[in-house]
């Protein structure tokens, strides 16, 4: 396990120790568990966008006719986009 410093202003530092005082938890694991989160979402959409620019890359685009099809699902009629 690796310790290391993060400098939070004040508002932010008070935030974290009134939830850790809620929680009845240390900060640090706070801190530690948001950082696991960040991560994982970023890593996720890394992931997503990098796949996404592979299948561009190998020109699997959608037809007109799939982006209509989507496109009427969200969007009816008269509704103005």
């Amino acid at each position: 396990m690796v310790a290391f410093t993060v400098r939070l202003d004040d508002d932010e530092a008070e935030k974290l120790d009134r939830l850790a005082s809620k929680l009845d938890r240390p900060r640090s694991y706070l801190a530690a568990l948001a950082i696991a989160d960040y991560l994982a979402r970023e890593e996720w959409q890394i992931a997503e966008i990098e796949a996404g620019l592979s299948e561009a890359d190998r020109g699997e685009f959608a037809s007109a006719d799939d982006l209509a099809r989507v496109v009427a699902k969200y969007v009816t009629p008269g509704q103005g986009g």
